[in-house]
């Protein structure tokens, strides 16, 4: 089972990938990707104070997955974002990959999801504010793109205190 040791962190050149999709195939090792994903996400919680989601290439499965866990599990798979909102908002956003690093971002308002569930379903789900900007935040790993690549400025980096 992976753990926080595992986590890849700000600099690993695997952060910086475009993942492969998930194939039909690959369902079998899904729930044990999650359940690695669910462990070290509650161990960032348990150091760090914080963690709603996170994204399966940031334990080195690259693979467009993303597991959240707000009120209860969801599991995305291959997540498309469409009918990004024009209209953005600013905010201070974190990454398990550099726990004390805030990074001042502008997201999309909202946004609808559409991706397959563990049962190889296509789900659609219309999301907006700190849900919006969540998903973008993981959909973003998916892609390589990290959210100090995002920043507004150059002055907009923070520790976390």
């Amino acid at each position: 089972m992976k753990t926080l040791d595992d986590l890849l962190l700000l600099g690993d050149p695997r952060l910086y990938q475009v993942c492969e999709p998930v194939l039909q195939t690959d369902l079998p090792l899904v729930k044990e990707w999650v359940r690695d994903m669910h462990n070290v996400m509650e161990q960032i919680r348990d150091r760090y104070r914080f963690g709603r989601a996170i994204a399966a290439p940031q334990l080195g499965f690259m693979k467009r997955l993303v597991y959240m866990n707000i009120d209860k599990p969801v599991v995305f798979i291959n997540p498309e974002l469409h009918d990004l909102s024009e209209e953005k908002f600013e905010l201070w956003d974190d990454c398990m990959s550099f726990p004390n690093l805030l990074v001042r971002v502008s997201r999309h308002r909202s946004l609808t999801i559409k991706y397959l569930d563990e049962n190889w379903q296509l789900q659609q789900w219309q999301t907006s504010d700190s849900l919006s900007e969540l998903l973008q935040h993981e959909y973003d790993h998916l892609e390589g793109i990290l959210c100090t690549m995002r920043a507004v400025d150059e002055k907009a980096f923070k520790w976390r205190m």
